[in-house]
């Protein structure tokens, strides 16, 4: 349980790095750059964490497909980004992805927390 708190935590902050890494407009704001940094190495500390249980293989994987869903999710409702379907449908496909490797991955092994 513990690892899944960090690897919930790392998705997190990567989500809200990235959403300053754009809001930074190229690091010319001082405020959401320096937000952007800590909030990535927040994210890196966190994975660092989830990985000491959760093999590399699943925790990066869930870490950067959810992160990816997360950040464009925020795009659409902050940023009022447009998405086509095929972009629509990409995000579905990486969240499937996470869950099929997830129950995989269950199957072979159980993960100690």
């Amino acid at each position: 349980m513990k690892a899944a708190i960090f690897l919930l935590g790392a998705i997190i902050f990567e989500v809200i790095g990235t959403t300053m890494l754009n809001l930074s407009d190229g690091f010319t704001n001082i405020l959401p750059t320096v937000i952007m940094f800590i909030c990535f190495a927040l994210s890196f500390v966190c994975l660092i964490g989830a990985l000491k249980t959760i093999p590399l293989s699943i925790a990066y994987s869930v870490w950067a497909g959810l992160g990816t869903a997360g950040a464009a999710i925020i795009g659409i409702f902050l940023f009022q980004e447009q998405l086509s379907a095929v972009n629509i449908l990409g995000l579905f496909v990486i969240i499937l992805g996470v869950i099929v490797m997830n129950f995989s991955s269950k199957e072979k092994r159980e993960i100690p927390e």
